[in-house]
């Protein structure tokens, strides 16, 4: 119970340690354990920002644990909407839930509602932040598949500037010195922070914009849709809304053992056709959604130890 009601905000705040027991009970909740561990919690799940998986994942995993959900899934339906603070919605609803978890299209809202509410927050994405617990399904799915995660050659894909899922797999993955392909439009680079954190750990990268040049060294690749919400002005949008594809007629270039996943959802950066490819992965990397988040909140409820 040592993890028992810690705030899930960002991978800053973790170590490997952290995640290495995550995993672990997470392989333990896919396995059957810990079936209604959460039973008579309460769990606000408050989207402010629209969500498929995140939301419905979050939900599967509550009724797996056995607690009760309130909450909403926009902020058109909640006081924030009347003018409300962020900071009293919180307290307002601290008083009813055990757990919060939240997502925003603030950087730093989840934080802000850490600060204020005595209840665990858990981040389920803020702006273009951070996405912690879509980290730790993917760090879970590359594990169940590579049987590890220490020192894999994996490619990230796409929109690695404004992509929440990015920055934080980029920093889960230094505490296992993954040798990391940065491969997107140069307007989409990963940010300049994240790449003195990646020098400051040791970690080797590479920055290119095409897949299939690294393709068969890969052991993940790991690709992110372009989002058309980050971008401000349409125009550059489109610059870069079709800069790749992976299909039928570049597939290959990927080593037979390559795993390809994504966050989803997908736009055109995956074509339909590579669906049925054993390589792909992404399906099923959802569907861990479930068992890792189950396993989250049970660690944070002190109800799985």
């Amino acid at each position: 119970m040592k993890y028992k009601g810690i705030d899930i905000i960002s991978l800053h705040d973790l170590d490997r340690s952290f995640l290495d027991y995550l995993m672990k009970k997470t392989k333990e909740v896919k396995e059957g354990k810990w079936q209604n561990a959460c039973k008579g919690k309460i769990v606000a799940s408050l989207f402010f920002e629209p969500s498929t998986r995140t939301k419905l994942s979050f939900d599967t995993a509550i009724a797996l644990t056995g607690a009760s959900v309130i909450g909403f899934s926009s902020a058109a339906a909640s006081s924030t909407s009347k003018g409300e603070s962020l900071s009293d919605t919180i307290k307002t609803i601290d008083q009813y839930a055990d757990i919060i978890v939240m997502r925003h299209s603030v950087e730093g809202a989840a934080r802000r509602a850490a600060e204020v509410a005595n209840a665990p927050v858990i981040n389920a994405g803020d702006g273009a932040n951070q996405h912690p617990t879509q980290t730790f399904l993917d760090l879970f799915t590359i594990f169940e598949l590579k049987e590890r995660v220490d020192n894999l050659k994996i490619g990230l894909m796409g929109d690695l500037r404004f992509g929440r899922t990015i920055h934080s797999l980029v920093m889960a993955l230094s505490f296992y010195n993954a040798e990391l392909f940065l491969i997107s439009p140069s307007i989409l680079k990963l940010p300049s922070y994240y790449l003195d954190y990646l020098e400051s750990k040791g970690i080797k990268y590479h920055e290119l914009e095409d897949f299939t040049e690294v393709g068969n060294e890969l052991d993940v690749l790991y690709c992110t849709r372009i989002q058309r919400e980050r971008f401000a002005d349409p125009v550059e949008y489109q610059k870069v809304a079709n800069s790749y594809e992976i299909s039928r007629d570049n597939i290959e270039s990927l080593a037979k053992n390559t795993i390809i996943l994504h966050p989803l959802p997908r736009v055109n950066e995956i074509s339909p056709t590579v669906d049925d490819d054993p390589r792909a992965r992404y399906f099923y990397q959802a569907k861990n959604g479930v068992y890792t988040r189950a396993a989250l909140l049970g660690i944070v409820a002190g109800s799985i130890s």
